[in-house]
């Protein structure tokens, strides 16, 4: 039998993800739950600390897969160069394997990118992941200057966030219903090029300067 915190959770990660975060009040969610007000006071406090438990009950094993997978690379390279296809798969794979099984938190992190909350739960749940992974691009790319090197991880975060939980494209590939899983291969093989392109032309007579 779930048990009241964890119905609390369930009924606010899909009401979320369904109307978005504003629009869905703490007397949706009890009235959806079954439960009363009083149960979310005790259990979460706040809608805010409810969303930030929502949100850590998902990404917690996300991230310590990822920092797992991201040690072992380290530790295996030991001196040399981090191989970066592997390092992209550190970041990503446990992600998609996630969304594969719990498509509610999908959509739910995909209402939070069109509410522009997103920079909000990046900096609150995943910087210390952030700060890992972008020293390891560091030591997979010495070659690239560091300027040039956190604009493509910017362009990164970018493509992550659509191809996760972005709106269907023109293209519309995107709403085709294949596995995340599938859909990071394609990323990483997209980002793996984008990372190992040329500098730009301006940065070129900058670095020769």
């Amino acid at each position: 039998m779930i048990d009241t915190k964890q119905k609390i959770l369930d009924t606010a990660e899909n009401l979320f993800g369904a109307k978005g975060y504003d629009a869905t009040s703490l007397r949706h969610i009890i009235t959806e739950a079954g439960v009363n007000l009083a149960a979310i006071h005790y259990h979460f406090g706040s809608k805010e600390e409810l969303l930030d438990q929502l949100i850590v009950r998902r990404a917690g094993p996300v991230n310590e897969k990822r920092i797992a997978l991201l040690d072992q690379i380290e530790a295996e390279a030991g001196a040399a160069p981090l191989p970066l296809e592997k390092v992209l798969e550190a970041l990503l794979v446990p992600m998609s394997e996630a969304a594969d099984r719990n498509p509610e938190f999908v959509r739910l992190m995909g209402r939070m990118h069109a509410e522009g909350m997103l920079p909000s739960v990046l900096n609150t749940h995943f910087q210390q992941v952030i700060a890992r992974f972008v020293a390891a691009m560091r030591k997979a790319l010495p070659e690239l200057p560091e300027h040039e090197l956190l604009w493509r991880i910017h362009f990164m975060t970018g493509a992550m966030a659509h191809t996760m939980c972005g709106p269907p494209d023109y293209t519309r590939v995107s709403a085709e219903p294949s596995p995340f899983r599938s859909r990071i291969a394609r990323l990483i093989a997209f980002l793996s090029g984008g990372f190992r392109a040329p500098l730009p032309q301006q940065d070129h007579i900058e670095v020769s300067q």
